[in-house]
């Protein structure tokens, strides 16, 4: 086998792959150095680009770069490394979030790993209307799989609940669009015009919901000029609810990586997701949105499954703007 080598070039393609991994309003909240002397690359929040209005305790910022985490993981096995990853690996640095080292190479290839690493390059979040056609059973399977392997969960509740979780979205979009600092904040990262490269363009915002029933962030405070004009989204939404035991620091990194881990998995799958995190910014909404017959987990995201048209791309930071060099 021959020696596999951290060099530029392939530290650029592991950043690449990386920085491809949803982020909330595609803030991009993270960095990247190498440690040569180990062959370790620590990812490190970048707390410059948070969220604080929609994210105080950071849960959204740990989830974000939980999977970029995942996605480095999964091109790291795509080179030929078998790797170690070990997160919030030291307690007096809490800005590092993870240390991914590279030193071993992988003694076969992990089933399933390719079509993973292509996928993370056509994964979008899409915000139009899906067609209503249900994911079959056997995919929703291997999407709960995926979750499993990064020790969260992933509910899919029945026809109920699912109107429950859609009401507590509501209330919460609502709350997010009436709160002066949650106004602000969603607005400021819309992206018009020459700009840096994260947040949200604008014409990647979807439409609202003509009904009323799916509601999908708009961001609030949008210029009138700006809006989508209203669509039908489909009766039915297939909502996934990712939840883990512990609620830690830890834990949002975990979910992170199983979040990335199922959207990559629905990509291989052809299946469009979007991410409805609005009831996840208010503490008792986020508390309701726990189903009692799963026990007591802590709901981390919900995710709306389906098919459609695919997802308009989002700007990425390049490399060299997020790897700190040593």
């Amino acid at each position: 086998m021959p020696t596999l080598a951290l060099d530029a070039p392939a530290l650029e393609r592991l950043v690449s792959a990386a920085v491809a991994a949803p982020s909330i309003h595609n803030s991009q909240p993270w960095r990247f150095r190498l440690q040569p002397e180990t062959s370790t690359v620590e990812v490190r929040a970048d707390r410059s680009r948070a969220v604080p209005a929609a994210d105080p305790q950071g849960q959204a910022l740990h989830i974000s770069v939980g999977a970029a985490v995942l996605n480095l993981r999964i091109a790291a096995r795509h080179l030929g490394w078998a790797p170690e990853v070990r997160l919030l690996p030291d307690p007096a640095d809490p800005e590092l979030f993870a240390a991914v080292r590279l030193d071993t190479p992988a003694a076969a290839p992990v089933p399933g790993a390719e079509r993973l690493y292509e996928a993370i390059w056509r994964r979008h979040s899409s915000r139009a209307p899906f067609t209503g056609a249900p994911v079959p059973p056997a995919v929703l399977d291997e999407l709960a799989g995926a979750a499993r392997s990064e020790d969260a969960l992933l509910h899919l509740p029945d026809h109920e609940e699912t109107a429950r979780l859609l009401h507590l979205t509501a209330e919460a979009e609502r709350r997010n669009t009436t709160d002066q600092a949650q106004r602000t904040e969603s607005r400021s990262w819309i992206r018009t015009g020459e700009a840096p490269p994260y947040g949200i363009p604008v014409d990647a915002l979807g439409p609202q919901d003509a009904l009323g029933n799916l509601p999908m962030r708009d961001f609030s405070a949008i210029h009138p000029a700006e809006h989508r004009a209203p669509a039908h989204f489909e009766d039915e939404p297939r909502i996934a609810v990712l939840a883990t035991e512990h609620d830690t620091p830890a834990d949002w990194l975990r979910a992170g990586l199983a979040l990335e881990h199922v959207l990559l998995a629905a990509t291989v799958h052809g299946v469009r997701a979007s991410l409805l995190h609005q009831a996840m910014e208010w503490p008792y909404l986020r508390w309701e949105a726990r189903d009692p017959h799963h026990g007591p987990g802590h709901v981390q995201m919900l995710i709306r499954l389906g098919y459609g048209p695919e997802g308009a791309p989002t700007p990425r930071l390049a490399p060299g703007e997020v790897l700190e060099r040593p």
